[in-house]
């Protein structure tokens, strides 16, 4: 996978140690310092409650029509002043680094000091070139928010919200939030206008029709109920998962370690592991219980102890995939080049006569490298990596926990070596399982560039169903309803056959591809996505 996500903005890490706790006892954190171009680990829930951090410092630099406003100038839309203010300085775990700038991010509710007054308003043409590494800002239901340096404290990560720089972040905004008046809170202190009345809420040659029609389904959804879950559904995942942990050991201490029952436990092991992959996808995505720490502590559970991950670090990867999936540089899961070449990367490379690997073999040596190794080499150093660099302390424990309960368990019939030769087998066995099932939808779709898209749209490009069926629901997680699952990453699995009909009717009254593949059609079209691909960098390699 992309070497990237072992660098730049780790999502995860909160922004800073933590500091005193203030007013109602709550703690707040102190920011996170960048040293020697290092960029800090963002999302801790310290973060997401207080976003706080030393102050006593210049605030971050003004933008826009910040920028055109004299020092110490009372702002009304945000109620604060933007020049160093008396009494700012907290020292260490005080109010944070945008308190002197932009309000108290760490207090949600504290709005505007003249309620009322009006808002600056803005064009798309102001608002583009805002898209930069220190300068974005995004837009939300018709309001403009500066996040340039609030986003090393967004708990999802700099590189998360970033992706939606300069652009209308509304659907993305409702996808991936459960208690959207909570977070409004925090966004208030980021307020700099609004879109001017004459504006269009995207920018762009979008669809408003198609916009506003998704919307509207989202809301029937709710009404519906479909957001959800069903405590039983959930705790018979988990419940059947830990009883093929037990049966997997049973196996072993019943029959013996040879040959027979070590590989009915590997397939038994291989099995829970792959299970628990879905689980804990649906922890991350907040989708299993109401409170949103609940979920993460769960995940923390099924990641960590029963798996041996980071859950921090599965967020990290995954939420930026669902952000902007199959779009270069945004999502990890696809930009696997030199490795491998995907879509556009295909003609790019073969124009620059680029040749590290033969491509045009690439779905022969895929067999090699991609489904037995993914979870087995790549996953692991990424995930141990990103544990040390971020210091998640408690994910290693949680890692460290696992690798300690498995090798207790069986090295005492297998001794060292047979025991790691089992873990290996059970890695290589779930690695197939993982690399089949969740590129399934994704690899043979569209895969480039970012096109600016509206959120129903560029879902629908980058997915596609496979026919469900009880088994097949099972086996992949519910992952066969990707494009349902795309649109509405909150929404139980167990709800996706009932929102499926009123997708389908959405896409056809727009012309959208809903498209729903037999299973098997569904994996050999990996491998017919990735020879296409390697015949387009051929081609292109040799003529021109």
């Amino acid at each position: 996978m992309e070497a990237e996500a072992l660098r730049g903005d780790w999502s995860g890490r909160g922004a800073g140690r933590r500091g005193r706790a203030r007013g109602g006892g709550e703690a707040s954190a102190v920011s996170a310092v960048i040293r020697e171009g290092k960029v800090p680990c963002a999302g801790s829930r310290a973060g997401a409650r207080s976003y706080g951090g030393r102050s006593g410092r210049a605030g971050p630099r003004r933008s826009g029509w910040q920028r055109r406003t004299p020092p110490g100038t009372r702002l009304a839309p945000l109620g604060v002043s933007v020049g160093p203010r008396k009494g700012t300085g907290r020292g260490r775990g005080g109010r944070g680094l945008l308190h002197g700038a932009m309000g108290d991010v760490g207090e949600p509710g504290r709005g505007p000091a003249q309620p009322g007054a009006p808002l600056p308003t803005f064009r798309w043409e102001q608002i583009r070139p805002h898209n930069l590494p220190g300068d974005k800002w995004l837009v939300i239901e018709r309001r403009v928010y500066d996040i340039s340096r609030w986003a090393q404290r967004h708990p999802g990560g700099s590189r998360l919200i970033g992706h939606h720089g300069a652009e209308d972040a509304t659907d993305a905004f409702h996808a991936f939030h459960q208690d959207l008046n909570f977070v409004r809170k925090f966004l208030q202190p980021l307020l700099i206008g609004e879109l001017a009345p004459e504006e269009p809420s995207q920018d762009g040659p979008q669809n408003a029709q198609l916009v506003e029609d998704f919307r509207a389904l989202r809301q029937a959804a709710e009404d519906m109920k479909l957001f959800e879950a069903k405590p039983a559904f959930f705790a018979l995942l988990l419940g059947h998962i830990l009883a093929m942990e037990v049966l997997a050991w049973l196996t072993i201490y019943l029959l013996g370690p040879g040959w027979v029952p070590s590989t009915l436990a590997a397939l038994v092991l291989a099995t829970s592991q792959a299970q628990c992959w879905c689980l804990q996808h649906d922890l991350g995505h907040i989708s299993v219980f109401r409170k949103s720490q609940w979920n993460h502590l769960a995940q923390q559970f099924v990641m960590g102890q029963l798996k041996g991950f980071s859950a921090h670090w599965w967020n990290f990867r995954h939420f930026q995939h669902h952000a902007k999936p199959n779009i270069f540089h945004k999502d990890p899961d696809v930009t696997v080049a030199p490795v491998f070449l995907l879509g556009e990367s295909s003609v790019e490379y073969g124009r620059k006569k680029r040749r590290y690997l033969p491509y045009n073999h690439q779905h022969l040596y895929f067999f090699l490298i991609g489904p037995p190794l993914l979870t087995l080499v790549n996953f692991e150093v990424e995930n141990l990596a990103y544990m040390l660099v971020c210091m998640r302390w408690m994910d290693l424990l949680w890692a460290a926990s696992f690798y300690s309960r498995f090798f207790l368990c069986y090295i005492p019939f297998y001794g060292v070596p047979g025991a790691l030769l089992l873990f290996v087998a059970v890695r290589v066995l779930e690695s197939h399982w993982f690399v089949w099932i969740t590129q399934m939808n994704h690899i043979p779709k569209e895969i480039g560039h970012e096109k600016h898209r509206d959120w129903a749209s560029s879902q629908l490009a980058a997915t596609c169903n496979v026919e469900p069926s009880l088994f097949i629901d099972w086996f992949s997680g519910h992952l066969n309803f990707q494009i349902e699952h795309h649109l509405f990453p909150t929404m139980p699995r167990h709800n996706y056959r009932r929102v499926a009909p009123l997708v389908k009717a959405l896409c056809a009254k727009h012309g959208l591809n809903y498209e729903v593949k037999p299973f098997l059609t569904a994996l050999v079209d990996i491998v017919g996505s990735l020879k296409k691909s390697g015949d387009i960098w051929l081609e292109a390699y040799l003529h021109q």
